[in-house]
């Protein structure tokens, strides 16, 4: 939650940027500092403040306004580093989302439909497991593991950071933080060292998520089986034994995955919970490009919204099992984004609508391009 002195500098800040023109720009600088602690931010804004404390053509409102500033950020820092004095680092660092803002977030992604049904089944049946429980009623000893499946791209790390602290509000994870790894993090080079490793990352782990990208590769280099099966031995015994206060969530593309669970049928037996994740389609990709732009203060003209919706169209239609989904998205508004910069770049004295609208001239992918990285 926002203290009072963070607000003040926001609505300060506001009101310089209305009395000297700035649009929205000195608000957001005041936003990045407060939100972020954005070093960068408050080098900018201390020049901002200077350049209409000295600038003659300011009129006197325009000064008083940029000290009221200056004073607020004073303020707001002297208020931010006693806070830090005085309260724990990791109470400071402490996730203070409700259950309700962490479904919210949840509903909020676009798509994913099948997986956010799943998602609120499994916390639905959780919750009321936990309720039995505490009853003495008989509840099921179904583990807290889950696999995700699908291509790149489709928010399977986004999901698994999100069901990890709706485990810990509903009381079935003690901490609920993130641990994400890969092989690398789990296979050593010599026998004996993977164990060691694999016992350090779940130590890390406990009362939390660990999330396991690509969990196939753990076996799939030949050279290396008997560190995969060191490796395997070892997680399955941990998903057993910190079944109670441990997510393990595995994830990668859907065949790879299923060969590897059929392949390890101990480890499977672990896992109660499976969940696919589809590719998104033209629409939903329009949405997260959308969603993209309004973010980071672009929009698109709908000349640009129409070419980009054939783009992705195209992709989807011609799509293979690399199709990157968010990834290709990702890519396309990096792009885009570079394109509008060198078009303005050449414009005098550019507006707010110059700088934040993309047009169709700013998007140089070309239709019958068929790559999705």
């Amino acid at each position: 939650m926002m203290d009072k002195y963070g607000q003040a500098l926001i609505n300060n800040a506001s009101k310089l940027d209305a009395v000297t023109d700035a649009c929205g720009e000195i608000t957001k600088l005041a936003t990045m500092i407060v939100e972020d602690n954005s070093k960068v931010a408050t080098i900018a804004l201390l020049r901002k403040i200077s350049e209409t404390v000295d600038n003659p053509k300011h009129k006197i409102d325009a000064k008083k306004a940029a000290q009221v500033v200056n004073s607020s950020l004073i303020e707001f820092y002297g208020y931010s580093t006693i806070q830090g004095i005085c309260k724990p680092t990791d109470e400071a660092n402490e996730d203070t989302r409700t259950l309700q803002d962490l479904l919210d977030e949840l509903n909020a992604l676009v798509g994913l439909e099948k997986v956010k049904n799943k998602v609120q089944d499994l916390i639905v049946y959780q919750k009321v497991q936990k309720m039995r429980r505490e009853k003495n009623l008989h509840s099921a000893k179904n583990t807290l593991h889950l696999a995700f499946t699908g291509n790149p791209g489709t928010g399977k790390t986004t999901v698994a950071r999100i069901v990890g602290q709706i485990y810990k509000r509903i009381g079935l994870l003690s901490k609920g933080h993130f641990v994400e790894v890969s092989r690398t993090d789990l296979i050593a080079g010599y026998q004996g060292q993977t164990a060691l490793k694999v016992k350090k990352v779940i130590e890390q782990a406990k009362g939390g998520v660990l999330f396991i990208d690509e969990a196939y590769s753990i076996t799939e280099n030949d050279h290396s089986d008997s560190y995969g099966r060191e490796c395997l031995t070892e997680l399955t015994k941990a998903l057993e034994d910190y079944r109670d206060d441990l997510v393990v969530i595995v994830a990668g593309y859907t065949e790879p995955m299923n060969k590897f669970f059929e392949s390890n049928p101990g480890l499977k037996s672990r896992f109660n919970t499976f969940i696919e994740f589809d590719d998104y389609n033209s629409t939903e990709l329009d949405n997260i490009l959308l969603s993209m732009c309004k973010n980071n203060d672009y929009v698109l003209d709908d000349e640009a919204k129409e070419k980009i919706h054939l783009y992705f169209e195209q992709q989807t239609t011609s799509k293979d099992e690399n199709f990157a989904n968010g990834r290709l998205v990702r890519n396309l508004y990096d792009d885009l984004v570079m394109d509008h910069a060198r078009r303005v770049i050449n414009v005098s004295n550019p507006d707010c609508v110059e700088l934040s609208t993309i047009k169709a001239e700013d998007f140089t992918f070309s239709l019958d391009k068929t790559e999705n990285g």
